[in-house]
């Protein structure tokens, strides 16, 4: 009995040293620098500029977030696909890339309360007649592998819908200047700056899927991190730092956001 007793006690202390070790928010703090993954490829949420420095929404976010951590930051560069995974492995201790709740990512990743919001629309040439979602019917779409818009298109899209399926934002917008797909999915935001710098292709926004809320994703387990994260969205979503953050770059306010 003693034993047991001994061998159970010896279990918990090892567990509780694996917890304090597990602590992300401690092993920040102690390194002096916070790795957050970012999607260059995906303005104006993160772009690289002239100077191939990363500059965006997210960017700014991230950015605050450091500063307010008393940490620098070092910029994990992801495709919408690893996001995931990037996290899982510890390459990075965050994700802040228009990283979209979702029920399917929550049971791999922990999701802050929401930082901002974004509409997943369809995007199209003028010359394309698209009305629905029955309108796809024959038509290439492109969308990011593994993305919302990827589960949420092949859900809704009708038989006889070509799914062409990339692994980065940016390949779906060579793909859609190129002439290569018929339309495009992907978040309003996207797809504005894209027809912004392309006027040529007249392309323009034919139906939204659906409204979604964007998170920071914290690694499942880290629950002091994921309380400090919540806590700082909370603070700048009450100073108005978020809110001039979406202004700059998404040229519209910041909708109301939820507390889930």
């Amino acid at each position: 009995m003693f034993k047991l007793a001994t061998a159970a006690v010896a279990a918990l202390l090892v567990a509780g040293v694996s917890s304090a070790r597990a602590d992300a928010l401690n092993d920040i703090q102690s390194r002096g620098k916070v790795l957050i993954a970012i999607d260059t490829g995906s303005p104006p949420f993160a772009v690289n500029n002239a100077q191939h420095q990363p500059e965006g929404a997210d960017v700014d976010v991230a950015r605050l977030l450091a500063k307010d951590l008393g940490v620098e930051v070092e910029f994990v560069p992801v495709t919408g696909p690893n996001r995931v995974p990037v996290l899982q492995t510890g390459k990075a201790d965050l994700v802040i890339a228009s990283f979209s709740i979702t029920p399917e990512r929550a049971r791999s990743v922990n999701f802050s309360i929401p930082h901002g919001a974004l509409k997943l629309v369809v995007w199209a040439p003028k010359s394309v007649k698209i009305a629905s979602i029955d309108d796809l019917a024959g038509k290439r779409i492109g969308v990011t592998r593994g993305g919302i818009q990827d589960t949420d298109v092949t859900a809704m899209a009708p038989k006889g819908t070509n799914i062409v399926r990339f692994d980065t934002d940016a390949t779906v917008t060579a793909a859609m200047l190129a002439g290569q797909i018929d339309a495009m999915a992907t978040a309003d935001h996207v797809a504005a700056a894209i027809a912004e710098r392309n006027p040529a292709k007249e392309l323009e926004g034919k139906f939204t899927i659906r409204n979604s809320y964007y998170a920071i994703g914290v690694r499942q387990g880290e629950f002091n991190l994921l309380q400090w994260v919540n806590t700082w969205i909370q603070f700048h979503k009450q100073s108005g730092k978020l809110a001039a953050i979406y202004k700059q770059w998404m040229k519209s306010d910041l909708p109301e956001l939820p507390v889930f």
